[in-house]
């Protein structure tokens, strides 16, 4: 049957019927019949914001075990928050999960704003996240679309288009769709769809409730969509980072500016990070936290951003007056759990102790 001439309020409460029987228990999510925690709920969309589900899960209860309500996670240090977020990646989201967090208790009493609108001025939240939160929290009517639903939503309608640019349509298309009742519960049956059967490879349409109105699975190219603009190859960046460590066997750490890439974060001193050869030796000292006879250690560091990949020489030395520089500090190796650090500057770590320095 084709879609325009299906009842959105009928494939909705197929949807909600499917959800009934197979909703995912995933630790941030209410319970049938119990009213979500817009806390919890604002929280796990946050981390999972480029982030699978599996890795999410500790992390979101480590949150709420140390932080259980927003007053308590804006009464925290920004330094404890990212330590408890060390190894999630894009660390701004910290940051702004912070500056919100703060926001809600000293301007709304503690409460989130219950509407697309009022969510959307909060730090750190933009469309897709006051929407979910509206949605899920305050089952307001709206048009969710996180990278699962999209992928329902281009199959269901056909959409051929790319992504990102062909996002607006498909907002607009799940609009059409989204249903007055239980708008939270038909968003996260949508989510769980995407996640266990309208996958991206081989997608399970047998057991789908929409599969008699999908039109990209009656032109047979349901696993073709959504279709993506090409990605340009990523650049490599290089560079080289600074094992020091005083006479008494801390190394030197250094925090990195607030803004930009890994703000606010901890790092293993470095030079900075550019296209082209590695720097030599002799051109990495003139960037060196402190003067020191370096000496590189065997193998490079490599990791991947979102934007570019990176490769980082390391090199070792011992401070010659064991004093730190500003913005720096001397951290004993085996309390480095404790400091910011995150994934990049922890392999940097683990390269350097495997070499047996420190």
């Amino acid at each position: 049957m084709p879609i325009e001439t299906q009842n959105p309020a009928g494939l909705a409460g197929r949807m909600l019927d499917w959800y009934d029987r197979h909703r995912r228990v995933l630790p941030w999510r209410a319970g049938p019949g119990d009213r979500p925690d817009p806390y919890r709920v604002w929280l796990s969309e946050i981390m999972l914001q480029q982030t699978t589900v599996a890795t999410v899960g500790p992390y979101f209860t480590s949150f709420v075990g140390r932080w259980p309500t927003v007053e308590a996670l804006a009464a925290a240090e920004l330094d404890d928050v990212l330590r408890a977020w060390a190894g999630l990646g894009y660390y701004a989201r910290a940051r702004n999960l912070h500056r919100c967090a703060r926001v809600v208790a000293a301007d709304h009493g503690g409460r989130f704003p219950d509407h697309e609108e009022g969510l959307r001025q909060l730090p750190g939240i933009g469309d897709y996240t006051a929407a979910a939160v509206a949605a899920i929290a305050f089952d307001r009517p709206a048009a969710v679309l996180d990278g699962n639903i999209e992928r329902v939503i281009a199959r269901m309608f056909a959409v051929e288009e790319p992504l990102p640019g062909v996002k607006p349509k498909l907002r607009a298309l799940a609009g059409t769709l989204t249903p007055s009742r239980r708008p939270g519960d038909y968003a996260q049956a949508l989510m769980d769809l995407g996640s266990s059967v309208c996958t991206p490879r081989r997608p399970r349409c047998i057991l789908c409730p929409w599969a008699d109105a999908c039109a990209a699975r009656r032109a047979g190219i349901a696993e073709e969509l959504p279709r993506r603009r090409a990605k340009a190859a990523k650049p490599t960046r290089r560079g080289v980072a600074f094992w020091l460590l005083d006479a008494g066997g801390s190394v030197l750490l250094r925090r990195r500016a607030e803004e930009g890439l890994l703000g606010g974060m901890m790092e293993v001193p470095s030079t900075a990070w550019a296209e082209g050869p590695a720097p030599t030796l002799a051109a990495a000292a003139s960037q060196a936290p402190a003067r020191a006879d370096w000496r590189p250690l065997p193998g490079v560091v490599r990791h991947t951003f979102t934007h570019f990949h990176l490769e980082l020489s390391v090199v070792a030395g011992v401070s010659r007056d064991g004093s730190a520089p500003a913005g720096a500090c001397w951290a004993p190796v085996d309390r480095l759990g404790e400091h910011a650090l995150p994934t990049v500057m922890r392999k940097v770590v683990r390269h350097a102790l495997a070499a047996g320095e420190g």
